[in-house]
């Protein structure tokens, strides 16, 4: 058995799977950070566009989920990292500000904590809360791209943050259901957030990069840039909207066009498919219709092109399209499509890739599934808060540290 006090686990409650993954603590920092020993899943029911419809439903599937997990990790679980999601969640830019008051004009720890709270001090609707106010970085007398002034000397301090905020009531029901059964939230997660800390390398980060993760029922994405997030957003958009119009343009039942979807289905038209038919048949095999696999590799294109297009005029609108030197990354359940990445690159005009967990070792099964890229993200994202809560210091820092105490002697 796992040492408790070393396990973190990420649950994702999406629109169409529960996804439960227990990670365990790497003592050595230099190693891969996390380790994943365990994973459940759960296909979800009372779920819609990646909200909760039927709690008792849902909540079912993720005792299921839970259940799973822990026989598997071999663990009890007490506590997750949450992932949200939902076309309520917003994320922008703002801009604290505060002047430096010392007589010697040093900035200061508690000048930077002033700042901090400043930037965080933003009028939402009454009815929203902040999920997420991450820090990008400080200006000292309009002086920018400094990741920490503190000792520095300026008379007015700046810093940018990236703040994610959504619908309160509709982020604690999922809250509650998982407090339902017994289990600790330790913190919620944007899934776009998570999606991208798996993912992503430090020099991707650097570079410029987007992560889109599509759903069954939304589409969350993140733009970084220069080391630190730029951008995100979600769209109520995902796999069962293109199964959705499959049965609206095939005339067959939805159990029907998600079948037709995972077997027959591509991003791109197929050219070998043209005027190729498939017979569908009855409970007895006896045939019912004929479906034209053109017309349906043609309408999954569209709808999928649909989502990246949206995605790509929002990032144009808010001018990050030229930040994205490293590319684009995809994952979660949709991302499985056959030749969607071929679809996405004019639509963006840059290179577009399945995206690989990094920094993460454990059960091959989860790590190379796109569908389990979030859950798996919520863990590192656990992991690295559980790290700094410790306190253990990096490599920069503890030569930071010895630096400053040479000086002092």
């Amino acid at each position: 058995m796992f040492d408790d006090s070393n396990i973190i686990v990420g649950l994702e409650i999406g629109t169409s799977k529960i996804c439960a993954v227990v990670g365990e603590q790497n003592a050595d920092p230099a190693s891969a950070g996390l380790n994943i020993v365990g994973l459940g899943q759960s296909p979800a029911r009372g779920m819609r566009k990646g909200e909760i419809v039927d709690a008792a439903l849902a909540e079912e599937c993720v005792r299921n989920a839970i259940v799973e997990a822990e026989q598997m990790a071999d663990v009890e679980i007490r506590s997750v990292y949450l992932g949200v999601t939902g076309g309520h969640i917003r994320g922008f830019n703002n801009r604290g500000v505060h002047p430096v008051v010392s007589a010697d004009r040093e900035i200061s720890d508690d000048d930077v904590q002033d700042v901090i709270k400043n930037a965080k001090a933003i009028n939402l609707p009454a009815e929203n809360t902040v999920v997420h106010a991450v820090r990008q970085h400080f200006l000292v007398d309009g002086h920018d791209g400094i990741t920490n002034p503190v000792g520095m000397l300026g008379a007015r301090l700046e810093v940018d943050m990236h703040v994610v905020h959504g619908n309160t009531n509709r982020l604690q029901n999922s809250v509650r259901l998982v407090k339902g059964l017994q289990l600790e939230v330790e913190e919620i997660v944007f899934n776009g957030l998570a999606s991208s800390l798996a993912l992503l390398t430090s020099e991707q980060k650097e570079l410029g990069a987007l992560v889109i993760d599509i759903g069954g029922g939304t589409t969350d994405y993140v733009v970084y840039a220069d080391g630190v997030i730029k951008h995100t957003g979600a769209l109520a958009l995902g796999g069962d909207h293109v199964s959705n119009d499959l049965g609206h343009g095939l005339k067959v039942p939805l159990s029907r066009a998600e079948k037709l979807k995972l077997e027959h289905g591509s991003a791109l038209v197929d050219e070998a498919m043209k005027g190729r038919t498939l017979t569908l048949t009855n409970e007895l095999g006896l045939p019912l219709k004929t479906i034209n696999v053109e017309h349906l590799q043609r309408i999954m294109s569209l709808r999928l092109e649909e989502i990246f297009q949206i995605v790509a005029q929002d990032l144009e609108q808010a001018g990050f399209t030229d930040y994205l030197r490293a590319g684009v990354f995809l994952s979660g359940g949709c991302a499985r499509s056959p030749q969607i990445a071929k679809l996405a690159e004019p639509v963006f005009q840059m290179p577009v890739s399945l995206g690989q967990t990094n920094s993460i070792s454990g059960l091959k099964s989860a790590l190379d599934q796109p569908e389990f890229v979030t859950a798996i993200g919520l863990a590192k994202f656990g992991s690295l808060k559980t790290r700094k809560r410790e306190g253990k210091p990096s490599f920069a820092q503890g030569i930071k540290s010895t630096i400053a105490g040479f000086l002092r002697r």
